[in-house]
């Protein structure tokens, strides 16, 4: 079975090679937008026409949340019409797709981790063209996973804890978001889950039930407590003020709850999820 990962030099994308030795039963074929540009219609249908994909990962995205706010158009084509373009080439290669989307569908006024079917209202044109480009897939194909994350990290590429340990390497002294509640997402953890689908939906036994599914690590967490855990692990020794959202005001808001619910990928899949302290150490 041969599988294209869009988006192969992000954070996902990387983590996603990171794995890919331990599944030698498929062939990956992994295209960075230098190597297939998602957003040019007849490019993504000519390497489907070239190419024999049997399922599609589209780890491509526009994520700069702020720039969003004045780069409209930009998020626009990345997030909605690129999942759009690979919808229907999808289809018409009778090929599956899995689509990574975000926590910031929300707005973040629930009190109880969000499931698959609350009520979504982002409150920035990242979220809203994220929520955009899940219902572009849903309109044009009917054997999609959409999996919605939040907070994502790794030993990969540029993340909030390797901002930070940066940052710590420059200053004694940090003010972190600690009203912004969530939980992290290790990359590598996202793409071992992407890859139980991908397995799973290959069991002929087992009954495919294609849709809108989260994931993150379990636990519960704000930006501070993510920070100061980061810092404890490296043994980095510097002074962490927590401060409110409105202390440091950005071009884009921020949901100031996103926990998700993630039952139903762990039931549907079997997929057992590890803590974000658990995970982060291992990272670090």
């Amino acid at each position: 079975m041969v599988i294209l990962v869009t988006g192969a030099s992000g954070q996902l994308g990387q983590a996603i090679q990171f794995i890919a030795s331990n599944y030698l039963e498929f062939k990956f074929i992994f295209a960075s937008s230098e190597d297939l540009d998602i957003i040019n219609q007849e490019r993504v249908n000519y390497f489907f026409d070239t190419n024999r994909i049997d399922f599609c990962i589209n780890a491509a995205a526009y994520t700069a949340v702020d720039k969003a706010e004045s780069e409209i158009e930009k998020a626009e084509s990345i997030n909605v019409f690129g999942p759009k373009n690979l919808a229907v080439a999808c289809k018409n290669h009778n090929a599956k797709l899995i689509h990574i989307s975000t926590d910031f569908v929300f707005d973040g006024s629930s009190s109880k981790p969000y499931s698959e079917t609350d009520t979504t209202n982002p409150l920035g044109i990242y979220g809203k063209t994220k929520l955009d480009g899940e219902q572009a897939v849903i309109d044009n194909m009917n054997e999609y996973f959409i999996i919605r994350t939040s907070w994502v990290y790794s030993q990969f590429g540029n993340n909030f804890m390797k901002t930070m340990l940066r940052l710590a390497s420059e200053r004694d002294s940090l003010s972190i978001v600690s009203d912004q509640i969530g939980s992290p997402t290790n990359a590598v953890d996202l793409a071992g889950a992407i890859m139980q689908i991908v397995v799973k939906s290959q069991d002929s036994t087992s009954s495919i039930q294609y849709g809108i599914y989260n994931f993150s690590n379990e636990g519960i967490a704000s930006w501070y407590d993510f920070a100061t855990e980061i810092f404890r692990i490296n043994n980095v020794t510097i002074n962490v003020t927590p401060i409110v959202s409105e202390a440091f005001p950005t071009p884009a808001k921020r949901p100031k709850y996103s926990l998700l619910d993630k039952s139903k990928i762990k039931n549907t899949f079997g997929i057992e999820i590890k803590t974000w302290q658990e995970s982060l150490l291992q990272t670090i």
